[in-house]
């Protein structure tokens, strides 16, 4: 899982060599640990005329720690612009006059968030200038150097006192290969309580993580569980052994069983109920490859994929709400991936389900939001696992290098995000799909 060549870069003869011969020189992402402070400086914050989110943001960047400034300093640790009051597309100029000044100024794993309006909730002259913000955020991420990323944060009328929680997020190292992401924050659902504790946001609630026994799973359970959460770690009885290391570790349950199964969703849903009166946070983790192009894949690896990594998720979803095992305001949580917005060479099956689990959570946003909770998904692009340590020489160093950050993430970075929408105060983040794949040139 190593990536040589961005340690070779590291390396005396690397930091000589690789900047004479103009090659890709990967920055050290700045990944969270326990304790440390939010970010490494302070946060400069703008606003257009007639914004309504600057004055919530300066009192939760100021919960959060964050050292506020409205008037520039020589280095920024980031960037928070205010888009709200941007009505008509000739006040983008706006935009330009904050970030052109500054915008060298961002540290190393700085971070740049533009926050406006979603487009499809204003009319008008209004909503061109609200899209035209996408072109923007996603252009500035392929700019930004050393490791910072940018995001786009859109934020329903009604939903201004929700966005802590996806602030803290995305200025924090936890968001570390999320880069160029459009976030929609009160779409479906407004409202958020803030976590008594931000370090235990899940002290005293129950996760279940399907696909636990390794890899991003693993990774998955151990986040949750850091944040408070009691940890279901599910997968079939062949990853017995791995699936009890990694609940012993975090002091979770293990829970083996095949989810294909007609019978699983009754097992479950009644193992949930008995043992721990239900569940608050659905993470379906589990997936499988069977990779063929489709003129030689065969029916049975069209269809164990197709029931793996989507159809067994529904069933799973309907028995646990339609008995009512996921608890109020919980969060079921999916793992779509790049390949099932862009599609790949030899996955038609894979990448058919991973586009089903969008659009599982397309449908599901209203009807979650309606049970009280809430539904969304992550997309990661190239994540450094076994599988893909596996994969031919030159197409992993085209996975890794083909990204605004020139690397591959690691499974916390896909951890992180989960536990994003996870936690409590995250109620008004529904609907959503954002890509953990350091804004790789795939599905761009």
């Amino acid at each position: 899982m190593a990536d040589r060549y961005q340690q070779f870069t590291k390396t005396p003869v690397g930091k000589f060599v690789v900047p004479k011969l103009g090659l890709p020189n990967p920055a050290t992402l700045r990944r969270y640990q326990p304790g440390q402070p939010a970010l490494e400086g302070p946060a400069l914050l703008g606003a257009a005329p007639g914004g309504r989110l600057e004055k919530t943001l300066r009192d939760q960047l100021a919960d959060a720690g964050i050292e506020v400034v409205t008037s520039a300093v020589d280095r920024h640790a980031a960037l928070v612009f205010d888009a709200t009051g941007i009505t008509d597309p000739a006040r983008l100029r706006e935009v330009y006059d904050f970030f052109h000044p500054v915008i060298r100024s961002v540290g190393p794993s700085g971070r740049v968030v533009v926050l406006g309006t979603p487009p499809e909730q204003v009319e008008g002259r209004e909503r061109i200038a609200q899209r035209a913000l996408e072109g923007f955020v996603r252009s500035v991420g392929k700019e930004l150097k050393r490791g910072a990323t940018a995001q786009l944060v859109y934020v329903a009328e009604g939903a201004e006192e929700a966005t802590e929680s996806t602030l803290r997020f995305l200025l924090s190292a936890k968001s570390a290969f999320v880069d160029a992401q459009v976030i929609r924050i009160g779409a479906e659902g407004k409202t958020a309580s803030a976590p008594s504790n931000w370090e235990k946001p899940l002290d005293g609630k129950v996760a279940l993580v399907t696909g636990a026994s390794r890899g991003i799973g693993a990774a998955i359970a151990e986040v949750l569980a850091r944040d408070g959460a009691h940890v279901v770690a599910l997968d079939i009885p062949a990853q017995g052994g791995d699936l009890s290391k990694v609940a012993n570790k975090i002091g979770g349950s293990s829970l083996q069983l095949d989810i294909t199964s007609p019978s699983a969703p009754a097992k479950l849903a009644e193992y949930l109920k008995e043992r721990h009166g239900g569940v608050d946070v659905v993470v379906h983790n589990a997936g499988i490859t069977r990779d063929k192009t489709l003129g030689n894949m065969s029916e049975s690896a069209w269809d164990s994929v197709i029931a793996v990594n989507l159809a067994a998720q529904l069933a799973v979803n309907d028995k646990l709400l339609g008995d009512r095992v996921l608890n109020e305001n919980g969060r079921i949580i999916g793992v779509s991936s790049i390949a099932g917005i862009a599609g790949n060479v030899g996955q038609t099956n894979y990448a058919t389900s991973k586009a089903g689990v969008i659009g599982m959570v397309n449908v599901g946003a209203p009807q979650l939001a309606a049970y009280g909770g809430t539904i969304n998904a992550v997309a990661p692009g190239f994540i450094e696992t076994k599988m893909t340590a596996a994969v031919p020489l030159f197409i992993r160093e085209a996975g890794r290098r083909l990204s605004s950050l020139g690397q591959g993430g690691l499974p916390v970075d896909v951890a992180e995000t989960i536990a994003w929408y996870a936690n409590p105060a995250s109620a008004a983040v529904n609907g959503n799909v954002v890509r953990v794949c350091g804004q790789a040139l795939l599905g761009a």
